[in-house]
C-alpha cells in the first residue's frame, strides 16, 4: 500500500469567525489604548515592502540570550508621511459612540479626488466650527485624526489614497487634545513622530487571499486512503443524524485567506529615513525600491506585499518589557534575484 503524506493541522476550525472575505483591504482598528502622558496620534500606516534578516544585540534582561547577538527576519514597511486631512469628535452614551462634529482642512490634496467628491469650503469657517465642537466636549469625548495615506510617494502602482482614523491619546483633556489636532491640520506626520524605536505595537492587516479551498488546505484534515469510496480530500462523516443540520464546527470547504488579522507584540527595530540603507540590489522582488522613510519590525506580519498595514500602539502592554532602542550590528541587503 502506498504511503500517504499527512496534513499538519494549521489551526483549530472555531479560532476565526466567520471565515468570509473582509469587507476592507485596508483593515479596521477597533479598540484602542491611552497609555502615555503625551497627547499624541495611537498608531500610523504603511505598505508592506518585503523581509531581510538583521543582527541586533539582545537588550531584553529577561531572555534567555540578554546580551548576545542573534539573527532574526525583520519586515520592511513603508511609511511615506500622513496627511492629517480632517477631525472627527465622538461622544459616547449607553448606545455606544456617535459623532458629536468634524473639521476638515482648506487645502486638499488633488489625488484624493480619485478616493471621494472633494467638498465644497468656500463658506467653511474653521474656527466657528471648532467653537461648536468645544461647546460639545465632555470628559468621554474621542477625538480622532482623519488622515490620507500617499501611495504615489511609493513603488506601488496606484494614485489612489485610503483614508484611516487614529485616535488621540487621550489625558481627559479633550480640549487640548483638539487643539493639538487642529495645530496639525492640513500637515503632514511622519512615523518618526508618532512611533519611537525599540516600541512594541500591533499590526493589523489583510491576509493574502487564497480563494475557494477544500478542507484539507482549509484546515488540515487528513486525506484519506486510496481505497475510500467516492472522496479522499473530504470529510467522511460530517455529523449524527440529530441535530439534522451540519454543525459549523465540521471542517468544509470555503474562502481561505483575504481575512482581517492583529498580530500582537510587534518590535519596532528601527525607524529609518535614508532607503540606500535598507534597498537590496535589484529592489524588493514585487514591490521595487523604497524611496523614503521606513520601518523594521521584528519577525513576520499579515498581508502580501503592496498591502496597507496599520500599526497601533500594543493594546496589550507586557510589563517586563524594557523600552530600549535596539542596538542593530547588520542589515542584509543582499539581492532577492540571486544575482
Amino acid at each position: 500500500m502506498g504511503h500517504r503524506k499527512k496534513h499538519a493541522p494549521r489551526h483549530g476550525s472555531l479560532a476565526f469567525l466567520p471565515r468570509k472575505r473582509a469587507t476592507q483591504m485596508k483593515g479596521r482598528v477597533r479598540h484602542w489604548l491611552d497609555n502615555s502622558d503625551d497627547i499624541n496620534f495611537l498608531g500610523f500606516a504603511g505598505f508592506k515592502a518585503g523581509m531581510t534578516h538583521i543582527t541586533y544585540i539582545e537588550d531584553q534582561r529577561d531572555s534567555p540570550y540578554y546580551g548576545k547577538e542573534l539573527m532574526k527576519p525583520v519586515t520592511i514597511i513603508e511609511v511615506p508621511p500622513l496627511i492629517l486631512i480632517g477631525i472627527r469628535v465622538y461622544n459616547e452614551d449607553e448606545y455606544g459612540k456617535y459623532i458629536v462634529g468634524e473639521l476638515y482642512t482648506h487645502e486638499f490634496n488633488h489625488y484624493l479626488s480619485r478616493k471621494i467628491n472633494l467638498p465644497n469650503l468656500d463658506r467653511y469657517n474653521a474656527e466657528e466650527t471648532k467653537k461648536e465642537i468645544l461647546n460639545g466636549l465632555n470628559e468621554t469625548s474621542e477625538i480622532r485624526g482623519v488622515f490620507q495615506t500617499q501611495p504615489y510617494n511609493t513603488s506601488i502602482p496606484r494614485k489612489k489614497p485610503d483614508i484611516i482614523e487614529i485616535k488621540i491619546n487621550s489625558k481627559q483633556k479633550p480640549k487640548e487634545e483638539l487643539n493639538f489636532a487642529y495645530d496639525n491640520l492640513g500637515k503632514e506626520t511622519r512615523a518618526r513622530d508618532v512611533l519611537t524605536e525599540g516600541e512594541l505595537v500591533d499590526a493589523i492587516a489583510v491576509t493574502k487571499g487564497k480563494g475557494f479551498q477544500g478542507p484539507v488546505k482549509r484546515f488540515g484534515i487528513k486525506i484519506l486512503t486510496r481505497k475510500n469510496n467516492k472522496i479522499k480530500r473530504a470529510v467522511a462523516c460530517i455529523g449524527p443524524w440529530h441535530p439534522a443540520r451540519v454543525l459549523y464546527t465540521v471542517p468544509r470547504a470555503g474562502q481561505l485567506g483575504f481575512h482581517q488579522r492583529t498580530e500582537y507584540h510587534k518590535r519596532i527595530m528601527l525607524i529609518g529615513e535614508n532607503e540606500e540603507e535598507i534597498n537590496p540590489k535589484g529592489g524588493f522582488i514585487r514591490y521595487g525600491k523604497i524611496s523614503g522613510d521606513y520601518i523594521l519590525i521584528l519577525g513576520s506580519i499579515p498581508g502580501p506585499k503592496k498591502r496597507l498595514i496599520r500599526l497601533r500602539k500594543t493594546i496589550r502592554p507586557l510589563r517586563s518589557f524594557v523600552l530600549n532602542t535596539p542596538e542593530i550590528t547588520f542589515v542584509s541587503r543582499e539581492s532577492q534575484q540571486r544575482r
